[in-house]
């Protein structure tokens, strides 16, 4: 019951925060766009915390107490590229980082040219890795310069501005610690708003978390083991 209460308190605040920066980019984009955004920064933000979370627990372990890689030069950072590469799949410079982008981003002209280059530094940076493939054309559909997200630069800058802070308040804590995946509700709510409103039937695109954890009781139950697991939207796994 506990786990239970956790989950709906961790869900409802996360679709509070959610709701609020839709608000804010109201008749900005059209909801089924808000997605590409919505998804987007949380997986910035998400990345960027995990890469520097991996190397701030290495360096204290090492020793290094009061390390902090948000802080770290560039310079420096990049001396360690090749080696975190293989390790994360990824890399991101210091000053590239969800919170330095973040912190900056209102005194930034050029906020949606910042943010451009980040995402491409970041797809840029599996090239040659296993998860090249993962990585590449991933911000595609987060388009800083779509026309209607405002008329001019500044005002596209605006909303950007206002997506970051959303994202930097949202209470995400360490995504894996979570009782609820925090991306796929995420996407199950947004498509819960939206999904009609786009011309598109939610059903066609996603089964609700309940729907799916009722069938997987209802299937395993008096089992101890599993080995196949059938889908009805993507097919048997093995």
């Amino acid at each position: 019951m506990a786990i239970d209460n956790k989950k709906e308190q961790e869900r409802d605040e996360l679709h509070r925060a959610i709701w609020v920066i839709a608000d804010e980019l109201r008749g900005a984009v059209d909801g089924w766009n808000f997605m590409n955004y919505v998804l987007g920064t949380m997986f910035y933000r998400y990345i960027s915390e995990n890469i520097t979370d991996c190397i701030n627990v290495g360096e204290i372990e090492a020793g290094n107490t009061y390390f902090d890689y948000a802080k770290m030069d560039d310079t420096e950072a990049e001396e360690a590229r090749q080696k975190l590469v293989e390790e994360k799949r990824f890399f991101i410079l210091p000053s590239e980082l969800f919170c330095n982008v973040r912190a900056k981003a209102k005194d930034d002209e050029n906020l949606n040219e910042t943010l451009e280059n980040v995402f491409r530094h970041i797809e840029e940076s599996a090239k040659g890795s296993e998860s090249e493939s993962d990585f590449a054309f991933l911000f595609n559909d987060f388009d800083v310069n779509i026309n209607k997200l405002g008329s001019t630069v500044a005002k596209r800058n605006e909303k950007l501005c206002k997506l970051l802070d959303g994202f930097a308040g949202m209470n995400l804590g360490y995504v894996k610690k979570h009782y609820i995946d925090a991306f796929g509700d995420t996407y199950e709510y947004i498509m819960t708003i939206y999904a009609s409103n786009a011309g598109k039937s939610g059903g066609e695109f996603f089964t609700p978390a309940d729907v799916s954890e009722l069938r997987t009781r209802l299937g395993t139950v008096g089992k101890t083991e599993i080995n196949k697991v059938y889908d009805h939207a993507c097919g048997l796994v093995t």
